[in-house]
């Protein structure tokens, strides 16, 4: 039987039809794929000649082979803090990273690279080589929950999920439904693109929304931000504002504190005019200092001070720490280095 060669989650479907499946047929594989079972394992785990027709059947091994080989781990560095950095190889032979958090979570990426240019990620300093395939994006999920429990799944991993929205949105909706995630636990990160806020209402699924607001100040945000779309922080909080009064969802905002440069009073000041009575919760995520990069990662008091100011002025804040730091795990670090 010739290779299936997928990428897609249309191109699992097309290949399971062709071989006699009917919807239901392909729903209970993909619904054991992304539970890390047996393909042809259901609910109540009757076997697979009481319910699949013999092609569907005899294609399962060839297909559960091909899924396996969408992501493979390639080295895995745990940190102290209970995550896991994975560099998963791709089936080119092209390599994107997955981080496995605590308290049940996966990161996965959504491209190989990435076109956005933020100075201070590692991952945009090689471009964007190529878009992730829906199947691809799925097999990160697959990964960790073979490892252990997802419960959660984020989608700031390498890559601009506003710069692949249809494969991001179409494995987003199978996680919703067939994979058991719920709605709110399933975070869209991105650095703010109108087209987001214009698909994700839409559908089905309706994710949680993380925004990279990183600053209070237009002309600061273009030079950290290079190629984003030129949303001022204003009109990103508000686009925010309605999506989060539509879903029911506080918008995260991310902030990746910089010494010196974002970490100042009068940011402080900025993010208190954007944020105070807005249904919304300010993530500060001390910078992971990378090899070649200029950046800083504040004093922990100064970080800590800037949390407790915001919590005064009623803006719920999370002081993050960056998962893995002990083995120099941000973005696109562990593929930087095994290249």
């Amino acid at each position: 039987m010739p290779p299936m060669n997928f990428r897609d989650l249309t191109d699992i479907r097309h290949a399971l039809h062709a071989r006699g499946a009917l919807p239901v047929h392909t729903d209970r594989i993909l619904r054991a794929w992304l539970a890390a079972r047996p393909l042809d394992s259901g609910a109540k785990r009757h076997p697979a000649g009481s319910f699949f027709p013999l092609a569907v059947r005899s294609a399962l091994p060839q297909l559960a082979d091909e899924l396996a080989g969408l992501a493979e781990i390639h080295t895995q560095e745990v940190g102290a803090d209970g995550s896991a950095r994975l560099l998963l190889r791709l089936a080119d032979g092209q390599s994107v990273e997955s981080v496995l958090l605590p308290r049940s979570g996966v990161c996965v990426s959504t491209q190989v690279g990435c076109a956005v240019g933020c100075t201070f990620c590692q991952t945009g300093r090689s471009g964007l080589l190529r878009q992730l395939g829906s199947a691809e994006i799925l097999a990160q999920v697959v990964l960790a929950r073979r490892i252990g429990p997802v419960q959660r799944v984020v989608f700031m991993g390498m890559g601009e999920p506003a710069h692949n929205l249809d494969k991001v949105l179409e494995a987003i909706d199978l996680l919703g439904t067939l994979g058991n995630i719920g709605h709110k636990n399933l975070v869209f990160s991105t650095v703010g693109d109108r087209r987001v806020f214009e698909r994700l209402p839409t559908g089905t699924v309706k994710p949680a929304l993380a925004l990279s607001l990183h600053t209070s100040r237009a002309e600061l945000r273009r030079t950290l931000l290079p190629k984003a779309p030129d949303l001022t922080p204003e009109e990103l909080v508000e686009l925010g504002e309605q999506y989060a009064r539509t879903t029911g969802y506080p918008i995260q905002y991310q902030w990746t504190l910089l010494e010196g440069i974002n970490d100042t009073d009068e940011e402080l000041a900025g993010i208190v005019r954007l944020l105070k009575g807005k249904y919304a919760m300010m993530n500060f995520i001390p910078y992971n200092a990378s090899a070649g990069l200029p950046y800083r990662r504040p004093v922990p008091e100064r970080a800590a001070r800037m949390a407790g100011v915001l919590h005064q002025q009623g803006i719920i804040t999370r002081l993050r720490q960056s998962a893995g730091q002990d083995v120099e795990g941000g973005c696109g670090q562990l593929r930087a280095r095994h290249i």
